[in-house]
């Protein structure tokens, strides 16, 4: 039942390249202030996704060496991939090829870039609903909030590149429905290898942690007013009352 949970939540996941595309579709440009919201309201999510279900999950079954090395490692993959995608942009730039020109050139990597992070978001799933029900959906939850500015970035990428909004909105979705095929192989490892779950959960955190503390905050910190820093703190904390609701009320619920 728990390998169903995964595919229907994966396939929420996929279609919200779609579903949250459609604003660029009507129009050019999503308000930042919308989109800073958004960011913020992700910082939230994922960080008591790590705190409150994932790290207390890993460190209630096993402490060992090979977990803070597996958080490491999370946190370090997603460095890794950030950097190939701006190397091969700004290498692309320095060569002059920064215009509406380069859209063999920009796009394939951005979308291999996101369709590998797509990837790994699926295995995330996989591993997640493995644990429980409760900590499945608090991952999805937090795939899905930095899923969706990050979807409509790379959508407006697309367009950017020089891909027709039709072209743009097939190619993100495959792109996307990596995520799918993410799921299906972490479900196949998850029967098959008896201590994948105890790597994915620890690997996910690193993850989450990388994309909140170095992709979403320092966002945030290019706007220092006081409003909208209350704004941002604010959706922190509706963030923070997103998971913490799924937490206490889910299936196999803690108590606070």
């Amino acid at each position: 039942m728990n390998n169903l949970y995964a595919l229907i939540s994966v396939l929420i996941v996929s279609l919200i390249s779609v579903i949250f595309a459609v604003p660029l579709l009507i129009k050019k440009k999503v308000s930042s202030k919308t989109l800073l919201f958004l960011l913020s309201i992700s910082v939230g999510v994922l960080l008591t996704t790590v705190f409150v279900n994932l790290l207390p999950e890993v460190f209630e079954h096993d402490y060992s060496l090979r977990i803070p090395l597996y958080i490491l490692l999370g946190f370090l993959v997603m460095f890794i991939l950030e950097k190939f995608v701006h190397w091969h942009h700004s290498k692309k730039c320095a060569e002059g090829d920064c215009g509406h020109g380069h859209a063999y050139n920009l796009a394939p990597v951005n979308l291999i870039g996101d369709g590998v992070h797509n990837l790994m978001d699926g295995l995330v799933i996989a591993g997640a609903y493995a644990v429980n029900v409760t900590v499945g959906i608090a991952a999805t939850i937090s795939i899905v909030f930095h899923e969706i500015p990050q979807e409509i970035a790379d959508f407006g990428v697309l367009l950017y590149s020089g891909f027709s909004k039709k072209k743009a909105l097939i190619f993100n979705f495959l792109s996307a429905s990596a995520a799918i095929l993410g799921t299906v192989i972490g479900i196949i490892l998850i029967g098959r290898l008896e201590g994948f779950s105890h790597f994915i959960i620890p690997f996910a955190a690193g993850n989450f942690l990388y994309i909140a503390a170095s992709n979403l905050l320092p966002q945030l910190h290019r706007h220092c007013k006081i409003k909208d820093t209350l704004l941002h703190l604010l959706a922190i904390l509706i963030g923070i009352a997103i998971i913490m609701f799924v937490t206490v009320l889910g299936p196999g619920h803690v108590h606070v």
